[in-house]
């Protein structure tokens, strides 16, 4: 058996991964739309990030990254070898690590931050 090099994720692996594990549902795309409009409080974020997620969920193939995601502590873990969460691997994004990284990627603006309402 050969083992295969490690390969350190770039920030925009890290980006593919996130969008992967959070769009694999039909008609998520519009769902991210409508919540970047109307924005999202932390907590009413972190439900539709577990929604997305689900209980647990994973893809891979030649050529592509592997991928799991749970929804429990919002985890999404990726590498291009092999995933085994919590095995050999930590999470690329983990709780409010996750929460912050969907408001970039999805442009989600939080209603209840008093500063926001400045710009």
């Amino acid at each position: 058996m050969t083992v295969k090099e490690h390969r350190e994720l770039s920030h925009e692996d890290k980006l593919y991964a996130f969008k992967r594990a959070t769009n694999g549902f039909s008609q998520s795309g519009g769902r991210w739309k409508e919540r970047a409009e109307r924005g999202l409080t932390d907590e009413e974020l972190k439900a539709a990030l577990e929604f997305e997620l689900g209980i647990y969920g994973g893809s891979c193939g030649p050529g592509d990254m592997s991928l799991a995601f749970q929804a429990a502590g919002l985890k999404i873990w990726a590498d291009w070898n092999t995933v085994v969460p919590d095995r050999d691997c930590k999470p690329i994004f983990q709780g409010t690590a996750t929460i912050r990284i969907a408001r970039e990627v999805y442009n989600i603006k939080d209603p209840s931050d008093a500063q926001m309402a400045l710009f």
